[in-house]
């Protein structure tokens, strides 16, 4: 997306605050994570005591969510003249 020139910059418009924001979540999921591996979980299965499980499955969920979206579009997605007709 091009910036028009009559707009003001925005704070999320230079690359360098992009990457910082990045940066932070990144970390702040590497300290969830690691902080994950010391605490005691009370679970009522076995595999949600394994450390990182919840980021994991969090993970994997959304990526699931997003292949039968990209997948559901082709099947309910109509014609750019739909409206035009």
């Amino acid at each position: 997306m091009t910036q028009r020139h009559d707009e003001p910059q925005r704070w999320l418009d230079d690359p360098k605050h992009v990457e910082w924001i990045f940066r932070v979540l990144v970390g702040a999921c590497v300290v969830l994570v690691g902080i994950d591996f010391f605490l005691h979980r009370h679970a009522h299965f076995a595999w949600e005591a394994i450390p990182g499980f919840y980021g994991i499955f969090g993970f994997i969920a959304f990526w699931v969510i997003v292949i039968i979206g990209k997948n559901l579009r082709k099947i309910l997605m109509r014609r750019e003249d739909y409206y035009d007709r």
